[in-house]
Parts: structure tokens; C-alpha cells; sequence
């Protein structure tokens, strides 16, 4: 096997596209941080970048080796990487290892405070895969683990905590778990066959739905308390971070309007375009209203 194609093997392993998610707020973090010291660091945003992509690459690699028997035998995940023998299960185990080495080498170049908390980190992300063995709350623990992106680089450059930080971080929980939930609907019926949790599961699919919705409500709840206190300590912030954060909240609740009961059939369009434009959008406004 070529190089080349072992690279894209492993890009496809860790669904790297997917960064999309998180990434924006991260770097949201980091300007917001930044804008606080009055300083820019290139290199500082390279090791934020280098921990964001070890720690997701980690997670991801370790959630699909973890799973890969179960993956094996769900029609809808047999294609995946281990289960259809294009990367070997120890190749995968390898590539968590050294990811995970990465992830708490360059978090060490960056301050003692993310060093110290990069175990704890590694635990959340890594630890979210065992979650659908015993709880329904795996959704919010996947949640979670997002939403370490925006304190995290908060906490590369200042080694502060930051109430606003947080509240995107809180964000980014609800936000990600409200659309979890509607990922989950797909495997509903699996999951009951192989005893798995889910909220899905656990309430069926009509009253999933609901709970998403009301997830995301408090979601929205708490980004606009997040825009609001952001105008009063930033005033400098102008129209375009409420631009993108009307975006956001918009393209969420879309979301819930394509996905209903009696037809699954969009799941991956609300799943992958809406909520990774959503995230683009916000990020992206925000990061340039810094700036402009």
C-alpha cells in the first residue's frame, strides 16, 4: 500500500473533516486570549492547531478501534476502516499511543497548567468511547469533550481560567450533544439489539427529537448570554460576531425542522453540513470582528 494512500487511510479512520466542529471555537479561544495579553503568537497558534489535531485524532482513532467489533456487525459502519481490514487494529491502537504522546508533548511546550490538565483531557475524550456501554448521558460526555476546545486554548495562552471561555465551552457541550442525539437516530434500532445506550434508545425517536430540541433551546440560551457579556467586556466587538451568532442559532434550529420521525432520511445533512457551516460561520465572524 502506497504512502499516500495509507495517509488518506487514516484521514478517513479519524473522519478529519469533522475538525470542522470544534475548531472554530477553539480558535475562538485563542483570539479571545490573545485579545486579553495584547499579544499574537504564531507560534503559540501552531501549538494550539498541533492539540487540537493530536487530541482528535486520538479520540477518534480510539473510538473506532473500541468499537470495531460492533462496528463490524452494523451494516451501516461494516465499510469503516478496521472492520473492513484496510488498517489493522493494531496500526489503529499505535496511532492513539503516539497521538496521545503528541497531544501532552506539545500541550507541555505551551504551559504547565495545560501540561497538568492534558491527562485529564485524554481521559474525557478517550474516555467518552466506554460511555454507550453503561449511560445515556454518552451524548453529553461526547459534548464535553468538545467543549474543552475553547477553554483549552483560553488556557494555552493565558494559563487563566475565563468566564467566557467557559460559556462557549458550555455552548459547544449543548450544541453537540443536541445533534449527537439526532446522529443516534440511525442506529436506534441496533443499538436495542446490542444493548447499547443511547437517548434513543431510551426514549424512542419522537421524544429524542424533543429532548434535542429542548437542548438546543439552552444552547441558544446560553450563547446569547455569551454574546451579550462578550459586547460588555470586548466593546470593541461589533455587528458581525451577532451576525454570525444569528446564524448559528438559525441553521440550529433548521436543523431540527429536516429531521422528524418518519423520515431519517437527512440525518447526515443536519448532522455534517448545517451544524459545520454553523460553527464556520460563528467562528469566522467572530475571529474577524477582533480584527476588523
Amino acid at each position: 500500500m502506497s504512502t499516500l494512500r495509507r495517509a488518506s487511510n487514516f484521514l478517513s479512520l479519524v473522519k478529519f473533516s469533522h475538525t470542522v466542529f470544534a475548531l472554530p471555537f477553539a480558535l475562538l479561544g485563542f483570539f479571545l486570549a490573545t485579545l486579553d495579553r495584547g499579544d499574537f503568537s504564531w507560534y503559540k497558534l501552531l501549538l494550539v492547531l498541533l492539540c487540537m489535531i493530536f487530541a482528535r485524532s486520538a479520540a477518534m482513532a480510539f473510538n473506532r478501534w473500541l468499537d470495531r467489533r460492533i462496528d463490524g456487525r452494523n451494516p451501516r459502519t461494516a465499510v469503516r476502516e478496521i472492520p473492513a481490514g484496510t488498517i489493522s487494529s493494531r496500526a489503529a491502537l499505535t496511532f492513539v499511543v503516539l497521538n496521545s504522546v503528541l497531544f501532552i508533548g506539545t500541550a507541555g511546550l505551551l504551559n504547565s497548567v495545560v501540561l497538568l490538565l492534558s491527562p485529564l483531557a485524554l481521559l474525557i475524550i478517550l474516555g467518552y468511547s466506554y460511555t454507550k456501554r453503561f449511560t445515556y448521558l454518552c451524548h453529553f460526555v461526547l459534548g464535553l469533550g468538545l467543549a474543552l476546545a475553547p477553554i483549552g486554548a483560553y488556557l494555552a495562552v493565558t494559563a487563566e481560567w475565563a468566564l467566557l471561555p467557559v460559556l462557549y465551552g458550555t455552548v459547544v457541550l449543548l450544541w453537540v450533544a443536541g445533534f449527537d442525539i439526532i446522529y443516534a437516530l440511525q442506529d436506534e434500532s441496533f443499538d436495542r439489539e446490542e444493548a447499547l445506550f443511547s437517548i434513543p434508545v431510551r426514549l424512542g425517536t419522537v421524544r429524542a427529537l424533543q429532548l434535542g430540541r429542548v437542548i438546543h433551546f439552552a444552547c441558544s440560551i446560553v450563547l446569547l448570554y455569551a454574546l451579550v457579556l462578550q459586547h460588555r467586556l470586548y466593546p470593541e466587538f461589533g455587528v458581525l460576531t451577532f451576525v454570525g451568532g444569528l446564524v448559528f442559532l438559525s441553521l440550529l434550529a433548521y436543523q431540527h425542522t429536516i429531521v422528524r420521525p418518519g423520515d431519517l432520511s437527512r440525518v447526515d445533512l443536519a448532522f455534517f453540513t448545517t451544524n459545520g457551516v454553523a460553527s464556520l460561520v460563528f467562528g469566522t465572524a467572530s475571529i474577524v470582528d477582533i480584527y476588523v
